[in-house]
């Protein structure tokens, strides 16, 4: 059988532990006997990136913004355990921020539904995703514990040295704590044009949520700027795709997602995503079952899974203990880095096999052959829990 050939190389980028192990095997049984790989080749394992001083993590980023289109295993950011374990150098960043900091780009989460893997909200018959600011808010915080009788202010000395006071609170018997908070317009901007691209992308509603009755002048902003970039730049585009934006108050965006059925994109702010993608995670049934994708605004993509390196099944995989790992995530990574090489390429065969390996993901998995962590969820009746490398083998024979 003639290979399907890929015209530009996609950015691959390997990774660690027992999702380095799937990610080798992934390719030899379900890409490799059916595409020409065109890959530019990045190791992001820890050891490689502790002897590179990260700079391979950088390097990636710069050839994901070159090609427009990235595949990326999961990898470690390491801890204080982990720089001993692995006796580095030091205690080297996220290599996801240092990625999404040189892309200015934006996470957009979603779940992959299969029947036998019920949502625990029934309605939500459709995907709902998650796009997330990530910058600033409380993880860029400053703060402080506050002594009985002190008055806190904040003070903003302008280019010319000019300074403007408000008043926090003026302590009295009891002491307390304070916090600063910031943002950008320019990020914040570019958290807009991320959504607004994605959203058309996928030709879905986008949703865009926050306290501006509370916070009149911080949150009012992101809701300003997201009107300004939607008014000036996307609304043509938005009602020629006949997909609509609005805004809410985060209080009822809560309450209307609980009763929809999905379907649609919802844009939070850096806190309310972190909490509200790991609530929607765990609602659609599994971590293992959740996409990633970052997003620049002038539309790079890249691809991964939404979960980690799964360390504990490969601490069993290197005593020769055979593991039952979910690979589903990863699947999706390659497949929706593939169909959009391919789409950005007029490539259409790439494209029908994107969608064909996600059909014979979730046909296994729907006749009931499945890893070990869906089948302690699964409805169905008849359930067959297979080890890791079997769950890829018996999605090639459905391929």
């Amino acid at each position: 059988m003639a290979k399907i050939r890929m015209t530009t190389p996609l950015v691959e980028m390997d990774g660690d532990e027992m999702t380095r192990v799937l990610w080798k095997m992934i390719k030899e049984i379900l890409l490799e006997p059916y595409i020409e790989l065109n890959t530019e080749y990045y190791d992001l394992g820890l050891p490689y990136r502790d002897q590179t001083n990260d700079q391979v993590t950088v390097d990636a980023a710069n050839a994901t913004k070159k090609y427009g289109v990235a595949v990326k295993c999961a990898t470690i950011t390491p801890n204080a355990a982990r720089v001993e374990e692995y006796k580095l150098k030091e205690m080297w960043k996220s290599p996801n921020g240092t990625i999404r900091a040189i892309l200015d780009g934006t996470v957009f989460r979603a779940p992959i539904l299969v029947k036998g893997i019920q949502p625990y909200i029934p309605t939500w018959t459709k995907p709902i995703t998650i796009a997330r600011h990530a910058y600033g808010d409380i993880y860029k915080n400053v703060e402080m514990q506050v002594p009985a009788g002190a008055k806190c202010e904040i003070v903003c000395t302008d280019a010319n040295g000019n300074e403007t006071r408000k008043v926090i609170h003026q302590f009295g018997e009891s002491g307390g704590i304070i916090q600063g908070v910031h943002n950008v317009d320019a990020s914040i901007t570019s958290f807009a044009r991320c959504c607004f691209t994605y959203a058309l992308d996928k030709k879905q509603d986008l949703w865009f949520a926050a306290k501006d009755t509370i916070s009149k002048t911080y949150d009012h902003r992101f809701k300003d700027i997201f009107a300004e970039v939607y008014e000036t730049e996307f609304k043509s585009k938005f009602e020629e795709a006949g997909i609509e934006y609005f805004y809410t108050l985060i209080d009822d965006a809560v309450a209307r997602v609980v009763r929809s059925d999905g379907g649609y994109i919802w844009a939070c702010k850096n806190y309310d995503g972190d909490v509200m993608s790991d609530m929607l995670a765990t609602a659609y049934g599994s971590l293992a079952m959740m996409t990633s994708v970052l997003v620049s605004p002038d539309g790079v993509f890249e691809y991964e899974a939404a979960h980690g390196t799964v360390q504990r099944h490969y601490y069993k995989y290197l005593k020769g203990e055979t593991t039952s790992t979910n690979s589903v995530a990863t699947i999706f990574a390659w497949s929706g880095a593939l169909r959009k090489r391919g789409e950005m390429d007029g490539n259409d065969e790439l494209m029908t096999f994107a969608d064909r390996l996600e059909s014979a993901t979730i046909r296994t998995i729907e006749e009931g052959v499945m890893t070990g962590d869906l089948a302690a969820m699964s409805t169905l009746d008849n359930v067959k829990k297979v080890d890791s490398e079997t769950f890829l083998r018996e999605i090639a024979a459905r391929l």
